[in-house]
């Protein structure tokens, strides 16, 4: 069986048992907290040199890591990603967005504000993550201000990668109602078949 090494509350997580439910794989879930530093063990760098989570092993042992690359994977064939061609790098253009605009503000400034606990001795760090992440949500609102999903005329892996952590964006200190078009979005693709939400902070 597939084996997802992760973190529930982790939305990087969130995307894989996503896709895996979506295109109906089975799988077995080996819960790991980073926060408390369980991807730096030796066990854990030894079949993740990098230390980071989601790391997958397929059946035949074969390990897969970043999560964008595992949506793909398991996407591959299926109507979550389109085939080689101009569609397909839309999504692949929404996917670097999320890694590299959306991710680094959106779900850095959960982490410090719900997780860690730890707002006041980062504050400098969050006003980054605040001008950083409203700047993406508002790339989104463009899009989705006249379009139901972000890559096409149906949902795909851009959506299922933007969705892990813009659903839980309020824990860090994002009111989406400054963005409507991306608060519906988020509320349809919530209500796809098969989509279970992101747990919260506790």
């Amino acid at each position: 069986m597939i084996t997802v090494h992760g973190y529930a509350p982790s939305g990087n997580c969130w995307k894989v048992a996503q896709i895996l439910r979506l295109t109906g794989h089975a799988f077995r879930w080996v819960e790991v907290d980073s926060n408390r530093g369980e991807t730096r063990t030796a066990n854990f760098l030894a079949l993740n040199p990098a230390g980071k989570i989601p790391t997958v092993v397929l059946k035949d042992g074969a390990v897969i890591t970043e999560s964008n690359a595992i949506l793909a994977h398991f996407a591959e064939g299926t109507a979550f990603l389109p085939p080689p061609g101009l569609a397909r790098t839309r999504v692949f253009e929404w996917l670097f967005f999320e890694q590299y605009s959306h991710e680094p503000n959106i779900a850095v400034a959960r982490n410090i504000v719900s997780f860690l606990r730890a707002a006041a001795a980062n504050a400098d760090r969050l006003e980054q993550c605040r001008i950083g992440g409203e700047r993406a949500l508002g790339v989104m609102e463009r899009r989705l201000a006249q379009h139901d999903w972000l890559a096409g005329p149906g949902p795909t892996i851009a959506d299922i990668a933007l969705l892990a952590y813009t659903q839980a964006a309020d824990e860090g200190g994002f009111d989406l109602a400054r963005w409507p078009g991306v608060r519906a979005w988020v509320a349809r693709g919530l209500a796809l078949p098969g989509l279970t939400p992101l747990p919260r902070a506790s």
